[in-house]
């Protein structure tokens, strides 16, 4: 079934109004009718499984048949402080975090950063692009919540966010050590908030990540090779996801 987005305040009992560009979409796009079933999701992991009742011109009605938990979602929130890589492949990184789980979306301007995004405009007109990306893979993948991509922060200020958090990893092409990997791993899925910390194309400085072990964050190998920034993220989101769905 086609899934939905909408705010709770566009629920009212067992009657959804949908509103917006979703109205073209499900009448010119999906050619959808009355009595077609189609899934509302208040962003909050409840899902409304509905039947259409009627198609205006600015809105579509819709009868809940059945609320039920999406059942998507993983147990641990995870947050990817990802460092900022060049050209559109932080686009990529959203799609793929967003379709293997992450709760929230850092960019992080790091020392090896070579992106840099001054303008106020432009971050908006770039923030505007990456929140649509993240909310299509939700819908995609039938996440019950649309993952927030933040403002691109410092990593002083990403670390200030991690500290929020009950857990952190940093993985790091000089740490050594699967067994280690493999405990923090196990580890990290006991919890109820993570934060991941991803390099740009250059890596991390060997100060930054002593910096982030000072605030307790753990590093740890993801293997011999030496992984792509767009690469290492979703190797470990993939390896945690699987862990958390082992039962």
């Amino acid at each position: 079934m086609y899934r939905f987005y909408v705010m709770p305040e566009q629920i009212s009992g067992r009657e959804i109004c949908i509103t917006g560009s979703d109205v073209n979409h499900m009448k010119n796009v999906l050619r959808l009718e009355p009595g077609d079933w189609v899934v509302a999701c208040d962003g909050s992991g409840t899902d409304y499984v509905s039947r259409i009742r009627s198609l205006q011109q600015e809105e579509v009605i819709l009868g809940v048949e059945k609320i039920q938990d999406t059942g998507t979602e993983l147990p641990v929130r995870i947050t990817l402080f990802q460092g900022m890589p060049k050209k559109d492949k932080m686009e990529l990184v959203i799609q793929k975090a967003v379709e293997l789980g992450v709760g929230e979306i850092v960019p992080v301007l790091t020392k090896r950063c070579v992106v840099k995004l001054t303008e106020e405009k432009k971050i908006k007109k770039r923030m505007e692009r990456w929140q649509a990306i993240a909310e299509s893979a939700a819908k995609q993948c039938d996440r019950g919540i649309i993952p927030k991509v933040h403002e691109p922060v410092t990593y002083q200020e990403a670390l200030d966010m991690a500290g929020q958090l009950e857990y952190g990893i940093i993985p790091y092409e000089l740490q050594e050590g699967m067994r280690e990997a493999r405990e923090i791993v196990k580890a990290a899925c006991t919890k109820q908030s993570l934060g991941i910390f991803i390099g740009p194309e250059g890596g991390f400085e060997e100060e930054e990540v002593k910096q982030a072990m000072e605030r307790g964050v753990k590093p740890m190998t993801l293997g011999k090779r030496i992984l792509r920034t767009e690469t290492a993220g979703m190797a470990l989101l993939s390896i945690l996801m699987f862990q958390m769905q082992a039962e």
